[in-house]
């Protein structure tokens, strides 16, 4: 049973932020790497433990993908067979800030 994938308020505001800042120099660009970020963030639904460790937290329980330049940093509960993505960050951007989920 695949898993329920739901977006950050972060997560959102990360996507239209890049799909802002790719716009004016290309919306075509724009809109095809908008897309492709939410599928890549979507694609998590079948396998969410693919995800690699974010070596900057050292915490197994905070995942990432790495699409392209982006990094799609995400929590997984299995309990409820959900995940939900945190933030796409990036990477020139530096270090990721991730809110505390308690």
């Amino acid at each position: 049973m695949d898993f329920q994938v739901f977006l950050s308020q972060d997560a959102l505001t990360d996507l239209e932020r890049i799909v802002a800042y790719i716009a004016p120099h290309n919306p075509v660009a724009a809109e095809q790497i908008g897309s492709q970020l939410l599928d890549a963030a979507f694609s998590l639904r079948a396998f969410p433990e693919r995800g690699r460790m974010v070596p900057e937290f050292r915490n197994p329980e905070l995942p990432e993908i790495i699409f392209r330049s982006y990094r799609i940093i995400y929590r997984v509960n299995s309990t409820d067979q959900s995940l939900e993505v945190i933030r796409f960050w990036h990477g020139a951007r530096g270090f990721p800030h991730i809110p505390y989920s308690g």
